[in-house]
């Protein structure tokens, strides 16, 4: 067995296997037989649109798993992580709308449908490439990544932190936002790309492709959960949180915050970006509005609603979060944004360590009853 191989199997206790068992039951063997073995007619069945409502989740989950590993356990609070979702589901939507063809609206094979409307002449050079699924694919990570190394080295190089950090990663992301409504970019303007037809030769209007985007969110979210636990555990994890609680200590020690922090930022918007291409042909569009600073507000949310610096917490917390979204903004969708940063307001207040943490407290105080109890019994005996 390699020492990898060794550091993986004792990266967690047996609650965490138990854990991981239990959601790969209810993820990857539960959700497809209660949408494909079970009866349309059933109470029991899960219906396709539920399946895609879940791929979504895991898709925000996976996100709020990378905001975690920089946030919780470097203490970088970035608010740019809608960026890096959206760059990787552009990507991926670009080479989705090289594969439609002659099949758009116009039948121009060469063009896509928005650029033949605005009377683009040919492929801005950028495109090129998005043709081959492995270039898109790999493209997925490299464009987050590239932003994120090289926004990141010269913020963490001229020791910008806190507060101050979270504002450039919003402006960062905010210019993104304003670039990409412009018809000129080349990426669809206000509407985004959209119109798929299907992915890696895969139809996405079939149930099948929806059931397979599921099950590939969730074993990649399955994955980024054992990486980022191997990597928090380590001797790296360790110096990680020293960097989150004294970063002058650690600098004195002789180690590099900058590089520390710039190779967890980086991989943080990788995962952000392999999170923003599940996300994309699933809801079957992307346009600018994922670069909103808003939306990076709101998976810092997710995070603290679950329990900031620990993994199981921010994904927790992008099924709590998102599952109230949906509920409410059918049910009053004017109260939703007032509930969100009331939501906000109380775990900051009230659970600092969110839900996770709530539980944890549960639990102690539950032991120290059962304890007291069991004395008093014992005294009276």
């Amino acid at each position: 067995m390699t020492s990898f191989s060794a550091r993986l199997l004792t990266c967690g206790n047996r609650r965490l296997w138990t854990g991981l068992a239990v959601g790969a039951l209810v993820f990857l063997v539960l959700v497809p037989v209660l949408n494909l073995a079970v009866p349309v007619d059933s109470a029991l069945h899960l219906p396709n649109y539920m399946v895609t409502l879940l791929g979504k989740y895991l898709c925000y989950a996976l996100l709020a798993l990378a905001m975690d590993l920089v946030w919780g356990y470097c203490g970088v609070l970035s608010l740019g992580h809608g960026a890096f979702f959206a760059l990787g589901g552009y990507a991926i939507g670009m080479y989705m709308m090289r594969a439609i063809g002659s099949r758009g609206v116009y039948g121009n094979a060469d063009l896509p449908d928005f650029m033949v409307f605005l009377n683009w002449q040919e492929l801005p050079w950028y495109w090129f490439g998005f043709s081959q699924p492995w270039f898109a694919l790999l493209m997925v990570v490299v464009i987050p990544g590239a932003l994120a190394f090289v926004f990141g080295w010269l913020a963490f190089r001229s020791r910008i932190t806190g507060v101050y950090l979270s504002i450039i990663t919003q402006a960062m992301t905010y210019a993104l936002m304003l670039a990409f409504f412009r018809n000129e970019m080349g990426f669809g303007g206000n509407n985004g790309l959209t119109d798929f037809k299907d992915i890696f030769g895969f139809d996405l209007a079939l149930p099948s492709t929806k059931m397979g985007l599921y099950l590939a969110s969730a074993v990649v979210l399955g994955l980024a959960f054992l990486l980022a636990r191997f990597i928090v555990t380590s001797k790296l994890g360790r110096v990680m949180m020293a960097v989150r609680d004294a970063e002058s200590r650690v600098r004195f020690l002789g180690y590099s915050p900058t590089a520390i922090k710039l190779f967890v930022f980086t991989l943080s918007a990788m995962l952000a970006g392999v999170a923003g291409a599940l996300y994309v042909p699933q809801v079957g569009i992307i346009n600018p509005s994922e670069f909103s600073p808003a939306n990076s507000i709101e998976i810092a949310i997710w995070v603290a609603v679950g329990g900031r610096g620990t993994l199981i917490g921010a994904i927790l917390g992008a099924f709590a979060v998102n599952g109230a979204k949906t509920w409410l903004t059918g049910a009053a969708p004017e109260l939703w944004l007032f509930l969100l940063g009331a939501l906000f307001i109380i775990v900051t207040l009230g659970m600092p360590k969110g839900l996770i943490g709530l539980w944890a407290q549960s639990k102690a105080r539950l032991f120290r009853r059962s304890a007291v109890t069991e004395e008093k019994e014992a005294r009276h005996a």
